[in-house]
């Protein structure tokens, strides 16, 4: 990837958040920019865009502050990749298959043409093919994840399709393209981008788990021998729990907050006699504990609708997601299925540039973000045009006689500078006009 300027979005149903990366050569992606903001109650709902015009209104705002940013400005967003996620998302298995003269070399128009057989297979004509993954090819009798160069009269081959409602990616477009005036660069399935960057080829290769936990929705996805083997959604997430501590008498924000200063996933033996906000301690517990197990519970159905043991996940479970800031979710999931549990994170070759995000929150838009830069090649963002500048070509256009004749008489006139004073200013003001609005340069490296 050559150095170029990419913006990716995820809009979820606890926030929308949007980034700007630069890439380099070798497959380096600099992340030099991130903007959230919190999606109004409603707007949207299990990844689906539910209100045009809050959701427009917040992409803007969160655009804007972006474009202010030091590290962007003065480029302008034309484009974005967006990421899907959401509760109509899942794997549909297909197996298709073509006869070939004897002897044929499998090329990539053969593996496309088979991909493209799969897209368009007989499905539910309620949802969209998003994407079809290929599982596992067969060139005559042997099976194999990398058929080009083989050589046979028959291939087969077993696609996941992940498909969605279509009104998913309509009230995107909607939202982004018609109301914005934006481009959409390319949509990216956020679980599978999530999975190439975040797990390792040896996890995937022994069998493991991706769990990501968002507000509304845990998006789990398996894979074995390399590949993805199961995809489904799960319509549980942290504001289930949140939602649960509200109902004993607070708003929606501040249960948010006690569910991550004071809750536990955990049983404890002994809970305090305390209250906080007027709650006790031990409700606050018993209504946290209650939900964490029966969403820790779903998580592990999982396996057997995919038709897995636990020991065909030596990898593990992998998690991600803002529902497992909750203390004690990941060591409940640990204790439920004696698997390893670690959090995911970012491979050493993306870059945090913008010390002002939170890593955590930014695994799920950071990974579509380099999806799309692996699978696109324009750039999303532009540089003002040449015209804007000032006709002399100079940082300091020439200012007009009858100008310096409008300034006030009282106005006193400043002692004469000499030329290093003058030199001076000039520097200084270089530095002003390459400095975002909003921020201190000193607070961020470029």
């Amino acid at each position: 990837m050559s150095e170029r300027y990419l913006a990716a979005i995820e809009v979820s149903s606890s926030k929308i958040i949007a980034t700007v990366g630069k890439t380099r050569g070798m497959g380096y992606l600099d992340v030099i920019a991130v903007e959230q903001e919190p999606t109004v109650d409603g707007g949207v709902r299990y990844g689906i865009i539910q209100n045009l015009e809050e959701a427009a209104t917040s992409i803007a705002r969160v655009f804007n502050r972006l474009e202010q940013r030091s590290a962007v400005n003065p480029r302008k967003i034309k484009g974005v990749i967006v990421g899907l996620g959401g509760r109509s998302l899942k794997n549909i298995t297909k197996e298709v298959s073509m006869n070939l003269p004897e002897d044929t070399e499998i090329t990539e128009d053969i593996i496309n043409k088979l991909k493209e057989q799969a897209t368009n297979s007989a499905i539910d004509n309620t949802l969209e093919v998003i994407d079809a993954v290929p599982r596992i090819f067969k060139v005559g009798t042997s099976e194999t994840s990398s058929p080009k160069g083989m050589v046979g009269n028959h291939i087969s081959a077993i696609f996941d399709l992940i498909v969605c409602r279509p009104e998913l990616k309509r009230n995107i477009r909607k939202t982004i393209a018609d109301k914005l005036e934006l481009r959409v660069d390319g949509f990216v399935v956020t679980a599978m981008a999530t999975g190439h960057l975040i797990l390792t080829q040896e996890e995937k290769m022994l069998g493991c788990m991706l769990v990501d936990m968002g507000a509304e929705t845990t998006t789990v996805t398996i894979y074995q021998k390399g590949s993805l083997q199961y995809f489904a959604t799960i319509p549980m997430g942290g504001k289930n729990i949140s939602r649960d501590i509200a109902s004993l008498g607070v708003v929606d924000s501040k249960a948010e907050e006690i569910k991550l200063s004071q809750a536990n996933a955990m049983a404890g033996d002994d809970i305090p006699a305390l209250e906080v906000n007027g709650l006790k301690l031990s409700d606050i517990s018993n209504y946290v504990v209650a939900r964490s197990e029966e969403i820790v519970a779903n998580i592990i159905e999982q396996m057997e609708y995919a038709g897995i043991k636990e020991s065909d996940l030596q990898g593990g479970i992998v998690c991600i997601g803002g529902g497992f800031r909750l203390k004690g979710i990941k060591e409940l999931l640990k204790r439920q299925t004696d698997l390893p549990v670690r959090t995911g994170t970012l491979p050493d070759y993306v870059k945090i540039e913008d010390h002002r995000a939170a890593n955590a929150e930014l695994t799920e838009v950071v990974s579509v973000l380099y999806a799309g830069a692996t699978l696109t090649e324009g750039e999303s963002l532009e540089m003002p045009e040449a015209s804007s500048l000032p006709i002399n070509g100079s940082l300091f256009p020439e200012i007009d006689e009858e100008e310096k004749v409008k300034k006030p008489e009282q106005e006193k006139r400043p002692p004469k500078k000499g030329f290093f004073d003058n030199l001076k200013d000039r520097v200084k003001n270089i530095g002003t006009m390459f400095s975002g609005p909003e921020e201190d340069d000193s607070a961020e490296l470029l």
